[in-house]
């Protein structure tokens, strides 16, 4: 379920808990002064260290308050004569003015994001080797980051501090570093051009594979680009290839790579744990000597040679072979050979989702059942990108980066709902774009079609992982845990092979009617 309930009665066992638990709670000790400060819009503080507990309060981003208790990834706070409970992972710590501007790249691949500076923290996100990340602070070994929209904690020995990139802005425009790149050329059938460099941004236009389109500058994975007149907007650099750097005069018509993102790592050895030699921007051109297992070997100003990851950059110079791009295999009808589909279990780590009657965390619930469609989806011969494979949080943003990022033909994300009229039973699958529909009603269908449980339709409602989705997507809610007859059913081995089996057989009449 989306929105995080509990029942007051397992609030109140967890609270009994607590009590009980004798040291489950850690006071901050006598002189050890501790502040935190708020990195989210808006921070509620609870009654006690969990999302089950009441909201007894707010605090505003940016405010800093005393922490005087700990208790897992919850801390215990005090200001303006109150107290209570904050979630960690929303907070950060650190001397801002250190390292303000200051930038750490992931030196190994899925490194663990924790909600606070130690091993024993919850895992709530994780790094891609290369991954970027803003650096809030230090605490010891531990550094406070931010990437994509999950703050948290990460161990210093895999890391590497690197200057930021100056962001291109509105404001800063004029002290922007000169553009690499003067052509942008669609790579994809058709491309939305926004108005800002955000997939959540009004769209300006729409433009085909193959048109050309002169480059006004790079923002990231962004490239703004000149249309016709005096409009303008921005698309994502993966949809296309930058062009027209000084330095590809000079290829011939020798292989070549074009770096996509401004602080690509060019590194000694065809390596992650290989040392940086250099770094590279959005549109660097190099002339490619040799590869070597997804590694391209390229030549150096200086005339010597290094490395750059084949994921980080398209190839261009070549008429056979314009983006690098990886095409997809043919599918065949009846199977779903050829597709990527992402499956994103609801909730994870320090969210629970919505607990049943009996007990069932819904996080849990989701999870099983994703690994189960999982299996099916392989066999029909299909690649499955899990958005989580664990018990660890992952933000809504980050949910949704990750099947664009593997360039998923599909996103599905699994929940279970509640609702405070415990006798509301029944399926529903849910869409927000209007794009989105056709793909809903074929899952839907698929679904009515093997479990016993009522069908409550498709529905349009405005959850994030749809709304930020560029991909066909649906949220589907496989039945009610707050309703203790339907959860006895939703927890059986044998619903969850039935919904599984329901969603396959939607994946493959929605991509057999394509």
């Amino acid at each position: 379920m989306p929105k995080l309930a509990k029942t007051a009665l397992a609030a109140g066992f967890f609270l009994l808990a607590v009590l009980l638990g004798g040291g489950f709670i850690t006071a901050v000790a006598d002189g050890a002064a501790e502040t935190v400060t708020v990195d989210s819009p808006t921070l509620n503080i609870r009654s006690g260290p969990g999302l089950t507990y009441s909201v007894t309060g707010r605090l505003s981003d940016g405010q800093t308050v005393d922490v005087i208790g700990h208790s897992g990834d919850w801390l215990k706070i005090s200001g303006d004569g109150e107290t209570g409970w904050i979630a960690a992972w929303l907070t950060k710590k650190g001397n801002a003015s250190e390292t303000a501007g200051k930038t750490v790249v992931s030196r190994v691949d899925s490194l663990n994001i924790r909600s606070g500076p130690s091993t024993n923290s919850a895992v709530i996100g994780k790094l891609r080797s290369g991954e970027p990340a803003d650096l809030l602070g230090y605490d010891g070994e531990w550094a406070s980051i931010s990437a994509d929209g999950t703050d948290g904690w990460v161990h210093t020995t895999y890391i590497t501090e690197v200057p930021s990139s100056l962001g291109v802005t509105e404001e800063n425009a004029d002290n922007a570093k000169a553009v690499k790149a003067d052509t942008f050329t669609v790579a994809v059938d058709k491309l939305n051009v926004r108005k800002k460099a955000t997939q959540s941004s009004k769209r300006v236009g729409t433009i085909q594979k193959d048109e050309s389109f002169p480059v006004e500058r790079i923002e990231g994975n962004w490239v703004k680009i000149a249309l016709s007149g005096k409009t303008s907007g921005w698309v994502y650099a993966f949809h296309g290839d930058l062009s027209g750097h000084p330095e590809q005069q000079s290829l011939g018509g020798s292989a070549a790579v074009s770096v996509v993102t401004n602080g690509t790592n060019i590194r000694q050895s065809p390596s992650t744990a290989s040392d940086v030699v250099l770094r590279a921007d959005a549109g660097d051109v190099f002339r490619v000597k040799g590869e070597v297992d997804g590694w391209y070997e390229i030549i150096l100003e200086n005339g010597g040679t290094a490395f750059v990851a084949d994921w980080v950059v398209n190839r261009t110079g070549e008429s056979s072979d314009a983006s690098f791009a990886p095409t997809k295999k043919a599918r065949e009808k009846g199977t779903l050979k050829g597709l990527t589909i992402a499956i994103d279990p609801g909730h994870g780590g320090n969210d629970r989702g919505t607990t049943g009657t009996r007990g069932t965390d819904e996080k849990d619930l989701t999870l099983l059942t994703a690994e189960l469609l999982a299996g099916k989806l392989k066999d029909a011969g299909a690649t499955v990108v899990m958005t989580r494979d664990s018990d660890t949080y992952v933000s809504l943003r980050k949910r949704t980066d990750i099947g664009h990022q593997e360039n998923a033909d599909a996103f599905v994300s699994l929940h279970y709902d509640a609702n405070p009229d415990r006798s509301i039973s029944g399926f529903t699958t849910y869409y927000t774009q209007p794009a989105q529909k056709a793909f809903a009603d074929a899952l839907n269908e698929g679904l009515a079609g093997t479990v016993d449980l009522g069908n409550r339709g498709t529905q349009s409602a405005n959850f994030l992982v749809l709304r930020e989705n560029r991909l066909p997507a649906v949220l589907i809610e496989l039945g009610f845990l707050s309703n203790s007859s339907e959860e006895r059913m939703l927890t059986s081995g044998y619903f969850r092979e039935q919904a599984s089996q329901g969603i396959y057989k939607g994946l493959l009449d929605y991509f057999d009617a394509q």
